[in-house]
């Protein structure tokens, strides 16, 4: 059987309990709080401090990390261009389906491509995707260097790695911008949250 023929077989199933239905359970709706930036820029960091922030505050959360998917749901992807765009689309797929359970859902992930992220903005409702571009010089990422992945990728230790032998394209028009080399953390959650608040999300 062919893939074209397998598809026409499958049929989504509506579920029984919807989306709206869990807003009204949670006391909350559900998002996808999109982390893009230079790999050291602070988006973990911030992603979950602000589920931190959101737990107080008796709110659904999960964070999606790009190291931790990578160790399973994106495990054996490289980080070729092809390679980036099936991971956030996978990552997208995931998110969309929290979203529908009503969860509030943080995503951190370096996500160069625009295109890659407007895919992925394009799963959602309007309103649900909110990018928040982690603004960081690189001079300052490579300073600060949690991992010793910009050493490594100078020394070409490591080939297509992101602001180095590889590009960002940096958000035309995020939802949110936060200069996490200027913003301290708890400034920075609190600009995440008081957008929430704004929007009627939580």
């Amino acid at each position: 059987m062919s893939n074209s023929s397998a598809a026409e077989n499958i049929v989504w199933h509506a579920a029984s309990v919807t989306k709206p239905d869990r807003h009204r359970l949670n006391r909350h709706k559900s998002c996808v709080l999109w982390f893009t930036g230079l790999s050291g820029s602070g988006k973990s960091t911030l992603a979950n401090a602000v589920q931190t922030k959101l737990h107080e505050l008796e709110k659904r959360s999960y964070v999606l990390d790009g190291d931790n998917i990578r160790h399973g749901l994106s495990k054996g992807l490289g980080f070729s261009a092809e390679d980036r765009r099936e991971n956030i689309r996978r990552i997208g797929e995931v998110a969309k389906l929290f979203v529908d359970a009503g969860i509030i859902t943080l995503t951190a992930f370096i996500s160069p491509y625009r295109e890659d992220r407007n895919l992925a903005r394009g799963l959602l409702e309007p309103g649900e995707f909110i990018e928040i571009y982690v603004k960081c010089p690189l001079e300052e990422c490579e300073r600060r260097d949690p991992k010793g992945l910009y050493q490594k990728a100078r020394n070409g230790e490591i080939s297509e790695f992101t602001g180095i032998s590889s590009p960002y394209e940096e958000p035309l028009a995020p939802d949110i911008v936060i200069d996490s080399s200027r913003k301290s953390v708890e400034e920075s959650v609190e600009l995440v949250i008081s957008y929430l608040y704004d929007s009627s999300l939580i």
